[in-house]
C-alpha cells in the first residue's frame, strides 16, 4: 500500500490544473500573437503547444526557414552564373557548403523562435508543452509528451492548431523525408540532388523546386493544372511567372497526373505521369518533393465533446468573430476558411482576441495579400482578371514594365511588371497584381490603398521617391487611371 502511494504521489506531482481566461490551443503565428495581445489586454492566458519551440510551422518548417534558404540559394545563384561577372564582380573557385547553409537556417529559426518564448516570459502567459484538446466548453486536457496531464479550466478557448502537409492522394507515394520529401524535408536535403520532381506547382513547390534549382539541380515541376501559382494568382502574371523560371532553367509539365513512382536498383525513381491526352510518361529522377498542398489539423481536438462539426474541407466553421457553434470556443487560421497565410492568421488572432474584450473589429479578406518568394517576387492582392470578367465587373487595367523602372534597370534586374486593376467607373482598385524585384514589399502600397478605398488616380498622383522600384506601381496607377504613363 505505501509503494502504491507513492506512485499516486509522483503521477499528481507531474499532473496540474490552472485556471485561465482564454487558452490558446497551438502556437503558430495565429496562436503566438493571439496570445501576446490577450496578454497585454488583461487576459490570464495560456497557451498549449506541442512542439518543442514555439513558432509552429511558420517558424519553425515554413516561412522563415525557407526564406533563407531562398535567399542564400540566390546569392549562390548570382555568383555561380554570370551575373557578378556583368557587374565587374569576379569570384574564382566558387563553393557551396550546403551544412554552413544549413546551419544560417537553423540560427535564424533559432533566433526567431526563442524570442516568442522570451515575449511569453515578458507577458506572463502560460506555456504548456503537449497536445490540447477540448474536454467540454470550458476545459482543455494537455497531454505532455511524457503521457501525462494537464488540465486547463477556461472560460474562453481558442484553436489555432494549424495545418499539416497533405500526403499524396491514394498513398501511391509515400513520404519519407529522405528521397521522398514534403516541404519539411526539402528544407533539410543533405545533398544537392542531381534530378529533383517537384509534385505540384503551387506556392510551395515552386519556392522549394528554385532554391534547389539554384544550387544546381535539374528541376522539373510536374502540375496537374495548366497555370502555376496555385489559387488567386492573376493568369497574365502566371504566364509570364513560368516563363521566367523556365529561363533559370526549372522545367514544367503541365496539364500532367503523377500516379506513382517505382524505385530503381540505385536508389534513383521513375516517376509516372499521365500527360495530355491520357498519354503515359516516365520521369527520372533522384528526389521526389510532394508539394500538393496543406490540410487543416483538426483531429484529436475533442470537437465531437462541444458538438462542433468540420466541414468538407476539413475546417472549422466560424462566424465573423470567429465563434464555433460552441460559445466559448474559437478558431482562427489555417484550420478555418481562407487562406494558408501566416499573416492571415496572425491579423485574426489580434481580432478574435480584441472582440473578446469588447472591442469592435473586422477583417477585409479582400485586402489580404499573397508572396511567392521567388526570384523574381510574385505578389498579389484583391481581384485577378479573371475574377473580374466572371463577375462582369466593369474594369481597367494598369501596366507597368520593370524594364522601364530607372531603379530596375540600374541593378540589373529588370524581368516583370506592375498590373493595377481599377474600377472603370469609380476608379477604385479592385487588385493589384506585381511579378518582380521586391513585389513582397512593394505589394503592401496596394493594400494600404485597397483597405482606404483609393482610387487609382490617388496613387498615380501620390509622389514616389525617385529611383525606387516603387516608381513602377505609380506608374501602373497612372495608366489605369489616364491610360497613359510618363516614362513608358
Amino acid at each position: 500500500m505505501l509503494r502504491f502511494n507513492q506512485h499516486i504521489a509522483r503521477v499528481s506531482s507531474r499532473m496540474a490544473t490552472f485556471d485561465a481566461d482564454l487558452t490558446i490551443v497551438g502556437a503558430g503565428p495565429g496562436g503566438y500573437v493571439a496570445a501576446i495581445k490577450a496578454a497585454q489586454l488583461g487576459f490570464k492566458t495560456v497557451c498549449v503547444e506541442k512542439g518543442d519551440t514555439l513558432g509552429g510551422t511558420c517558424l519553425n518548417v515554413g516561412c522563415i526557414p525557407s526564406k533563407s534558404l531562398l535567399q542564400n540559394s540566390h546569392f549562390y545563384h548570382l555568383a555561380a552564373g554570370k551575373d557578378f561577372k556583368s557587374r565587374g564582380i569576379e569570384i574564382g573557385n566558387l563553393n557551396l557548403n550546403l551544412s554552413q547553409v544549413m546551419k544560417a537556417k537553423e540560427q535564424s529559426v533559432k533566433g526567431l523562435t526563442g524570442g516568442i518564448a522570451h515575449l511569453f516570459k515578458k507577458n506572463n502567459i502560460e506555456r504548456i508543452q503537449g497536445h490540447g484538446r477540448l474536454d467540454g466548453a470550458n476545459k482543455v486536457i494537455a497531454t505532455r509528451p511524457d503521457g501525462t496531464t494537464d488540465t486547463i479550466n477556461t472560460k474562453y478557448v481558442l484553436l489555432a492548431t494549424g495545418s499539416e502537409v497533405t500526403p499524396f492522394p491514394g498513398g501511391a507515394i509515400k513520404i519519407d523525408e529522405d528521397t521522398i520529401v514534403s516541404s519539411t524535408g526539402a528544407l533539410s536535403i543533405n545533398a544537392v540532388p542531381e534530378r529533383l520532381c517537384v509534385i505540384g506547382g503551387g506556392v510551395i513547390g515552386l519556392e522549394l523546386g528554385s532554391v534547389w534549382s539554384r544550387f544546381g539541380s535539374k528541376v522539373t515541376v510536374v502540375e496537374f493544372l495548366n497555370s502555376i501559382g496555385g489559387i488567386g494568382i492573376d493568369g497574365e502574371v502566371a504566364k509570364q511567372f513560368q516563363r521566367t523560371l523556365q529561363k533559370q532553367g526549372i522545367k514544367f509539365k503541365m496539364g500532367t497526373k503523377v500516379m506513382g513512382a517505382d524505385k530503381q536498383a540505385d536508389g534513383s525513381y521513375k516517376v509516372k505521369m499521365e500527360g495530355k491526352g491520357g498519354k503515359a510518361e516516365e520521369l527520372a529522377s533522384d528526389v521526389i518533393m510532394v508539394c500538393v498542398g496543406r490540410r487543416p489539423f483538426t483531429e484529436g481536438l475533442g470537437l465531437e465533446t462541444v458538438g462542433i462539426k468540420v466541414n468538407e474541407k476539413g475546417q472549422i466553421p466560424v462566424d465573423d468573430n470567429f465563434q464555433t457553434s460552441c460559445p466559448s470556443v474559437y478558431s482562427i487560421g489555417d484550420c478555418v476558411r481562407g487562406a494558408m497565410l501566416a499573416h492571415k492568421a496572425e491579423d485574426e488572432g489580434i481580432i478574435c482576441v480584441e472582440h473578446l474584450a469588447g472591442k469592435d473589429v473586422h477583417i477585409d479578406y479582400d485586402c489580404v495579400p499573397s508572396v511567392i518568394y521567388t526570384h523574381p517576387e510574385v505578389a498579389w492582392v484583391g481581384k485577378t482578371e479573371e475574377d473580374l470578367k466572371a463577375a462582369g465587373t466593369p474594369y481597367k487595367v494598369g501596366n507597368f514594365p520593370f524594364m522601364a523602372n530607372s531603379r530596375a534597370k540600374t541593378v540589373n534586374d529588370s524581368d516583370g511588371f506592375v498590373k493595377i486593376l481599377s474600377h472603370k467607373d469609380s476608379g477604385k482598385i479592385l487588385g493589384a497584381h506585381i511579378i518582380g524585384p521586391v513585389a513582397g514589399e512593394m505589394i503592401a502600397e496596394a493594400v494600404l490603398a485597397m483597405e482606404y478605398g483609393a482610387t487609382a488616380e490617388d496613387v498615380a498622383r501620390t509622389c514616389h521617391a525617385h529611383p525606387t522600384m516603387s516608381e513602377a506601381f505609380k506608374e501602373a496607377a497612372h495608366h489605369a487611371a489616364f491610360d497613359t504613363t510618363i516614362n513608358f
